[in-house]
């Protein structure tokens, strides 16, 4: 898999690419929405610990599959503040440390989730 980031463009703001290109007998992964929220329906405090749970469960759904963060090519992920940015980008970034070639990415803004202690949702895109 190759990461798309053309010269004609500028870079990308953080550690992700602009596209990514897979084989196309690859097997593609696409994860639910995955929420802040443990298996005993606890859900931690601060938008960092929050999206580590979040990509936690990601990397058990991957498993599942037999996949790793490696594997994902995109994230869609949403936060319910700005502030909120800087910790879900620590938590991607720390998921995605060991993959050489960043996935696509993008980050909303929204007005909340169906429990107001979520202030962080991400799903994922992988391919195999």
């Amino acid at each position: 898999m190759e990461a798309l980031n053309p010269d004609s463009l500028h870079p990308p703001f953080a550690r992700y690419a602009h596209g990514r290109v897979f084989p196309a007998a690859s097997r593609v992964i696409m994860t639910s929405g995955q929420l802040p929220i443990r298996k005993d329906g606890t859900t931690p405090e601060g938008a960092e610990a929050q999206a580590a749970l979040c990509f936690s469960n990601i990397a058990e759904i991957l498993a599942e599959a037999g996949a790793a963060p490696e594997h994902v090519i995109r994230v869609n992920a949403f936060v319910t503040d700005r502030a909120h940015m800087a910790g879900y980008m620590a938590a991607r970034d720390a998921f995605f440390a060991q993959s050489a070639v960043p996935p696509a990415s993008t980050l909303v803004i929204v007005s909340g989730f169906t429990r107001p202690e979520f202030l962080v949702e991400v799903e994922v895109t992988a391919a195999l």
